[in-house]
């Protein structure tokens, strides 16, 4: 029996890279699609994939990629949409180009991969497209209404394909990875507290709630952390993840 053949768009070094591992050990071919494919050499050398250039907001470079695929070995039995970009801030001032490319890469280009996708494993009767979700395609944050937009609209996306398609044999996912992964923009975005700054989080959420609060949320917790200068900033984020790993 001839391996499985996977398609990841969008992908990086976070959870894509996870995933192209844990298929090239299951049997898969991988394809890695993504805007800059020399990023990920050392990842397509490590699993043995072939490396696509693809800007996934743009149906010929999609239809491309695919098309690779198919050349180098056959229509791809899983497609993987992980594109993903994002602009934070306060909701007044929010550039409208940035919230446009966020819903581009977000919505838009999941719908593109889906279609490109759905179209060749209907001619063979299966298949399968998992689509990336978030904790933004259920609940919008403060300072993320594009993230949440455009994750809302993935999800939305993936539930109407799966309701077309399913009776075609075709499985369609959305699958909401509800947290942080440790990436670059993670990193520089959502920075770790040391262990003094951690202990008075822990304090902090421990002690009497804020008069007029009937107890701490992650938002008053960053915020007071801030003003008493014990970090320079402090996500929500941030909050959560600590308290978690001390609960």
């Amino acid at each position: 029996m001839s391996p499985e053949i996977a398609l990841i768009v969008g992908a990086g070094a976070g959870l894509s890279a996870s995933l192209a591992r844990l298929l090239a050990r299951e049997g898969f071919h991988v394809a890695l699609a993504a805007r800059e494919p020399g990023k990920l050499a050392a990842l397509a050398h490590e699993v043995d994939a072939l490396a696509l250039p693809c800007d996934a907001t743009q149906a010929t470079e999609v239809e491309a990629a695919f098309a690779a695929v198919e050349k180098k070995w056959r229509v791809p039995d899983l497609a993987v949409f992980n594109a993903s970009y994002r602009v934070r801030g306060p909701f007044v001032g929010l550039d409208p180009a940035e919230v446009e490319r966020t819903l581009a890469v977000s919505a838009f280009a999941g719908f593109l991969v889906g279609q490109a996708a759905a179209r060749r494993m209907l001619a063979r009767g299966s298949g399968a497209i998992f689509f990336t979700g978030a904790s933004a395609s259920v609940k919008g944050y403060a300072e993320s209404a594009p993230f949440a937009m455009g994750k809302f609209a993935l999800r939305g996306l993936a539930q109407s394909m799966a309701r077309e398609l399913a009776p075609e044999g075709i499985h369609v996912a959305h699958v909401v990875i509800d947290g942080a992964i440790d990436t670059p923009f993670i990193r520089e975005n959502f920075p770790a507290m040391d262990g003094a700054a951690e202990a008075h989080l822990v304090a902090l959420a421990c002690s009497a709630a804020p008069e007029g609060r009937a107890r701490w949320t992650l938002r008053l917790l960053s915020d007071r952390l801030v003003e008493l200068k014990i970090t320079d900033r402090c996500s929500y984020e941030t909050v959560r993840r600590v308290l978690k790993k001390t609960s």
